[in-house]
């Protein structure tokens, strides 16, 4: 597959013209359904990015919106064709966070809040496997091979020295604090996240238990830009079972602005740094690790 088409992201953005095809038209879902005789559920799904859409649907899609201009159904049909395609995830199976995958591969910025562990991007190989195995302690353990490999892969994003991924990690001290791995895990994950914190692209904040109460005190969520002013920023909030896109404005807006409050609240880069170095120092005198 060409490297600059994100099936993912194609996915998203066909869905979000056809919407707005649908409402111009003033149809509703419903009513777009019982045209179609297929379920309203297809159409949301379709429209939400979720889903793979066939050229046949897009076609029948825009019948129903009567669009006459043979190059908007080509150009249409063409992303619809494009976004059956695989990204290089795929090869690696079922990975239940492909969607976040494919949104990350493309984004040109991404603002990420942990509370409890080091974001993935920024995780050692040794710092991934135990998480990863601590997480899922029933899993076999070629699908543990598979994630952590993922997760390095994804990390190409910030080390690929063409167009890297802007990154900006705020961390919780609970996260540099939590024993993942053993001792020299930690060390080793500590003082890679104050190397990476070094590139020109990654921002890495602490925010310490001084700073008690804070908004992101309900837990972890990432927001995503993308180059593309067709493509809207998204949050994701990862679950147990399922996880959570949020794409509405206001939606975006609020995480931003919280977000803003976190990054105000959290110590400095420089201070981070030290921060972050202190607590490697305290792992490494610890004795009865």
């Amino acid at each position: 597959m060409p490297s600059h088409v994100n099936p993912t992201v194609r996915r998203r953005r066909l869905g979000q013209e056809l919407r707005r095809l649908r409402e111009l038209k003033g149809m509703t879902a419903e009513e777009v359904a019982e045209r179609l005789l297929v379920s309203q559920s297809k159409i949301s799904r379709l429209e939400n990015g979720r889903r793979s859409i066939s050229q046949r649907d897009v076609r029948d899609l825009c019948g129903v919106y009567e669009v006459e201009d043979h190059r908007i159904v080509e150009s249409l049909m063409q992303m619809a064709k494009d976004s059956r395609q695989q990204g290089w995830w795929h090869a690696f199976g079922d990975i239940p966070y492909s969607v976040y995958i494919g949104l990350e591969t493309d984004a040109e910025s991404l603002r990420v809040y942990e509370p409890q562990v080091v974001p993935g991007l920024l995780q050692t190989r040794g710092y991934a496997e135990a998480l990863i195995n601590g997480a899922l302690p029933e899993a076999p353990p070629n699908d543990i091979e598979k994630r952590v490999t993922v997760r390095a892969r994804r990390q190409d994003r910030i080390t690929t020295p063409e167009q890297p991924l802007r990154l900006w990690a705020v961390i919780d001290e609970s996260a540099l604090r939590r024993m993942v791995g053993g001792k020299q895990v930690m060390i080793e994950q500590l003082e890679q996240l104050v190397e990476l914190s070094h590139l020109p692209h990654v921002t890495v904040q602490v925010l310490p238990f001084g700073m008690g109460a804070h908004p992101g005190i309900n837990g972890q969520y990432a927001v995503l830009e993308f180059p593309d002013a067709a493509d809207s920023s998204v949050v994701y909030i990862e679950g147990v079972t399922s996880d959570l896109y949020l794409e509405k404005a206001h939606d975006v807006q609020r995480y931003s602005v919280m977000y803003e409050h976190l990054r105000a609240q959290s110590l400095n880069v420089e201070q981070s740094r030290i921060f972050i170095g202190e607590i490697a120092k305290e792992y490494a005198r610890r004795t009865d690790l």
